[in-house]
């Protein structure tokens, strides 16, 4: 089985790759949109991207390709603890306060953000494609002086210096990936709770829409665990909203929720139903 995922070697999304399928053939992918299409193109199985962090909220760019181009069915979920650490080339160690650049994927510049502020207040973000891409390309060259902020395994694989540990803004720092694939894959670790993941576009002008909508699952007692809204790219002032709820054995009744969705002209897409895996990194 062939597994894409955000690389290259050593992100956290190879991490969670490698403890979900630990004897798949893992293929790194330059950005999330690329696993997904490698996926599309049956290139690969299985495409693992993330979609949520603690601290920065949705990775839109994964939503936003789930809803508008992909038609492929979330078929689990990875919860991974996140720590960040800064890190140089081994040649920087004694002067790493003097970086000039500090690499990362977008969403870790913003998890570090007060890190960065108090610590390398004067170093330019720079952002790049994974956390493990900003390693990498520090790891190419001593000078000028570059940091990367990317997990341990990094430093680990292109002998990089960690300068400091866990600078993240929480302590409980987590990142959900999901595992998307045309076919029912099996994790083969322990799951805590099922989940059902539905996306909903309102009909225009209709007074009171979304709490209908809402209504829907809140008399019927279903458990929403997350909504957001997402612009449809339509014209402005236009959403769609995503909508995580717990299943728990409510298979049912999360079906007539949608279908009564249906009946009062909203229109819905169910993006999964799959079971929740929480990663223990030791």
């Amino acid at each position: 089985m062939k597994v894409a995922y955000l690389g290259p070697a050593a992100s956290f999304t190879h991490l969670a790759s490698e403890k979900a399928f630990p004897d798949a053939e893992l293929v790194p992918s330059v950005t999330i949109p690329d696993g997904i299409k490698a996926l599309e193109d049956g290139l690969v199985d299985v495409a693992i991207v993330p979609i949520e962090n603690t601290i920065e909220g949705t990775v839109n760019v994964t939503l936003d390709y789930l809803f508008h181009q992909a038609d492929i069915p979330i078929q689990a979920e990875l919860v991974l603890p996140i720590a960040q650490h800064l890190m140089v080339h081994p040649a920087n160690v004694m002067n790493w306060r003097n970086a000039e650049k500090i690499l990362s994927h977008p969403q870790a510049l913003a998890q570090c953000e007060a890190y960065l502020a108090t610590e390398l207040h004067d170093a330019i973000k720079e952002a790049t494609p994974s956390t493990a891409y900003a390693a990498r390309k520090v790891s190419e060259e001593a000078t000028p002086i570059l940091a990367a902020i990317a997990p341990r395994i990094s430093a680990k694989e292109y002998g990089l210096a960690i300068v400091a540990e866990n600078i993240q803004e929480l302590e409980l720092n987590q990142t959900r990936f999901v595992v998307l694939s045309h076919q029912p894959i099996q994790v083969n670790l322990p799951h805590v709770r099922k989940k059902c993941s539905i996306s909903v576009t309102l009909p225009n002008n209709m007074p009171g829409a979304l709490h209908k909508v809402l209504a829907t699952f809140s008399w019927r007692e279903i458990d929403l665990c997350k909504i957001e809204s997402r612009p449809l790219k339509t014209m402005l002032g236009e959403y769609f909203f995503l909508i995580d709820l717990y299943v728990d054995g409510q298979e049912q009744l999360i079906a007539n929720a949608i279908e009564e969705i249906q009946l009062i002209g909203g229109v819905t897409k169910i993006l999964g139903r799959y079971p929740v895996h929480k990663i223990e990194i030791v």
